[in-house]
């Protein structure tokens, strides 16, 4: 298993607008792809600032090349984008999961 982990930058003004469109826009693309485990968004408001990740899991780097292309670490970005994010960061990172413990149920 390989996650995939994509850093953003917006104003914080914008946060809670870019937050709705990943969740509506962002997430369903990814989930719609054949070997997409889950996702998981978080969010840090800094300053002025918020930084979103998206953490991805995925069965293989093949299933990856589906959803970004061939270059499997270049990000991937969306036209809305574009209204924002601060800056666009060219890569993203990949790191083989070793081991994954679900939560217990309480």
């Amino acid at each position: 298993m390989i996650c995939r982990i994509w850093h953003g930058r917006t104003s914080r003004e914008r946060a809670d607008e870019y937050a709705t469109f990943l969740e509506q826009s962002a997430i369903p693309d990814y989930r719609s792809v054949p070997g997409n485990i889950d996702v998981a968004v978080l969010r840090r408001d800094e300053g002025d600032v918020t930084h979103f990740l998206t953490v991805t899991h995925w069965v293989s780097e093949e299933v990856i090349r589906a959803f970004a292309g061939d270059d499997v670490l270049k990000a991937k970005y969306y036209p809305e984008d574009e209204g924002f994010l601060l800056e666009f960061e060219p890569e993203v990172q990949h790191f083989d999961v070793l081991k994954q413990v679900s939560a217990r149920s309480v």
